[in-house]
């Protein structure tokens, strides 16, 4: 059974790390919203139950994979706007600003992206997994949230900074 905690401030030392049902350590720890919560769970679906409400009683996979593609989107908005906030805007053409800052009822499709700019985008809707082509272009500048399955989901929101985990291997 997972397990949440509230995260200490910077400041102070953080929290005790819990220990599971049998009285070892959990596999993964999550750090998640925005710092303010630390997830303990000995597998990828408990952590995901903790960044998707419900997670855990979707009967299907299909059902699974779709809550997992929506927090990617949601994720994906999120992110686009924080980093579109910074001063690097300025430095884009008005094509790469529609891009930035335009709606997500639609991926976007850039043939090629190198504006100053990352852009974020959701490997389901490119291929090989959706429809669209993937975009050319420095990887630093695009971000890829993979909602695949649920380690691929969280090593990608981690690798783009909106979540940290932390794994221990048995010893």
């Amino acid at each position: 059974m997972a397990v949440i905690i509230r995260n200490s401030s910077s400041a102070e030392p953080p929290p005790a790390a819990p220990v599971n049902g049998d009285g070892r350590p959990y596999r993964y720890e999550m750090i998640y919203a925005g710092g303010t919560c630390r997830g303990y769970a000995d597998d990828a679906v408990e952590l995901t139950g903790m960044l998707i409400p419900g997670y855990a009683s979707l009967a299907t996979d299909g059902e699974r994979a779709a809550a997992r593609v929506g927090l990617a989107m949601d994720l994906q908005v999120r992110l686009q706007a924080q980093l579109a906030a910074g001063p690097q805007l300025d430095a884009c053409d008005e094509a790469e600003r529609a891009v930035l800052l335009g709606g997500r009822h639609e991926p976007p499709a850039p043939s090629h992206w190198a504006a100053p700019v990352p852009l974020v985008l959701v490997s389901a809707f490119y291929e090989p997994a959706g429809a669209l082509p993937r975009p050319s272009g420095p990887a630093e500048l695009q971000v890829w949230l993979d909602p695949a399955d649920d380690w691929t989901l969280l090593s990608s929101l981690h690798t783009a900074g909106v979540i940290v985990v932390a794994r221990w291997d048995d010893t």
